[in-house]
């Protein structure tokens, strides 16, 4: 597992959809074997209930997950300086971690990850685009750091 750093943080618009997940998937599949955060542009909006929907269905518990923005994480004394990769998963993520991160030698990358939060009618149609959301992350998390190391 040489391509696994020792800590990661992902980040998204709100930190309520698309980090969660991703925290979570990656706590799962690689368990303590990387350090694992997750962080939003802003911070003002609670746990997205249909990402904890589908998120459970891999077995991945999100319901305690305490949303935070980037400037929160600044005022816990939590520095984007100490990641080894940072992983935005929007545009707007994409662009303040490389606003935050222009002194730093750090790695970051860019997963473009469909947003479902407007997507969809009924509710079954909404559970489709959060699934494909956390499909794609899966995907790219399998991608970049390997078959899991934790028994999932």
């Amino acid at each position: 597992m040489a391509d696994l750093p020792q800590s990661v943080l992902f980040c998204c618009d709100h930190n309520a959809v698309r980090s969660p997940m991703a925290e979570g998937m990656m706590k799962l599949f690689y368990g303590t074997a990387c350090y694992v955060q997750s962080a939003g542009v802003k911070g003002e909006m609670e746990i997205d209930g249909f990402s904890v929907t589908v998120c459970r269905e891999l077995g991945v518990e999100l319901e305690r997950h305490r949303v935070r923005s980037f400037d929160e994480m600044a005022q816990w004394g939590d520095d984007v300086s100490g990641f080894d990769l940072i992983v935005a998963l929007s545009p707007a993520s994409q662009r303040r971690v490389l606003e935050l991160t222009r002194f730093y030698h750090l790695d970051v990358e860019y997963w473009p990850i469909l947003d479902p939060t407007g997507l969809g009618q009924g509710r079954e149609d909404k559970l489709r685009g959060y699934r494909e959301a956390r499909d794609q992350i899966k995907g790219r998390m399998l991608a970049r750091f390997g078959p899991p190391t934790e028994d999932v």
